[in-house]
């Protein structure tokens, strides 16, 4: 897979809501095929706390104009580094890097689950999903509206539902607790991305249901090419890199599951 290791101009940022941006970043090369699940290595500069590059997965990209964006929630001191970027701010990137979600070539509906920062990798899945005319209904998760994200994005690909923890959108509860989860389950495969305890629950359910369920890892991945071995997973064939291997597995693939 060819890999760019460039600077990037930084040319839109827009936050929501405190703590949660989109960047933007044009690229100064032809941008390499990126596939849903892939994610760049973002080196933060001017902060000396901070010396290994932030892994971010790839929110969207357009190869003509050439630019690519993520989805940043300020969280440690690299992410709120990102997030005080300006337009003309430069951005040095390696990507794309990883591997990608799977699209089963008779899939006819598909489910994706996410929560937190984990909205970032579907964007790219679902018009993948559309090309291949597969039905789509995304679940988002979050403690309260303020997390709720990118939902008029989404809609343009499928349903969407919405679950808060407090109740001020959508349903009330924990994403796993959505009435989606009680009625007839007629999905032929569940994405998801998120938290970890979130994800091993949403696999708990999709394994008891019979239905296949990838998930993509957000493991501290320091390098990106699978050598610090900083990001290991256990799995029924070993560790594996989540950087290299990853970030995205077969839950079944994964210890998760007993």
């Amino acid at each position: 897979m060819t890999k760019v290791i460039a600077d990037h101009i930084v040319i839109n940022k827009f936050s929501p809501v405190e703590g949660h941006y989109f960047i933007k970043l044009q690229s100064p090369v032809e941008i390499p095929t990126i596939n849903p699940g892939n994610f760049a290595e973002i080196l933060v500069d001017s902060t000396p706390e901070v010396f290994l590059r932030r892994p971010f997965s790839i929110l969207d990209v357009h190869y003509k104009k050439k630019w690519i964006s993520f989805y940043v929630k300020a969280i440690g001191q690299g992410s709120k580094r990102l997030g005080d970027l300006n337009k003309g701010d430069k951005v040095n990137l390696i990507y794309p890097l990883g591997n990608s979600y799977g699209i089963p070539v008779n899939a006819k509906k598909v489910l994706i689950v996410m929560g937190g920062s984990g909205i970032a990798p579907f964007i790219l899945l679902a018009k993948e999903l559309m090309k291949k005319n597969v039905k789509v209904v995304f679940l988002l998760g979050g403690r309260s509206s303020k997390e709720i994200l990118l939902t008029s994005e989404f809609s343009k690909y499928g349903e969407v539902l919405m679950m808060t923890e407090d109740g001020s959108l959508g349903e009330k509860g924990l994403v796993t607790e959505h009435s989606l989860f009680k009625g007839t389950f007629d999905f032929d495969l569940v994405y998801t991305c998120g938290p970890e305890p979130m994800m091993k629950a949403v696999a708990e359910i999709a394994v008891k249901r019979g239905t296949a369920c990838q998930a993509s890892l957000e493991n501290m991945m320091a390098c990106g090419f699978g050598i610090c071995l900083c990001c290991v997973t256990p799995t029924h064939e070993g560790n594996k890199r989540v950087c290299y291997e990853g970030p995205v597995f077969d839950v079944n693939y994964l210890k998760w599951q007993t």
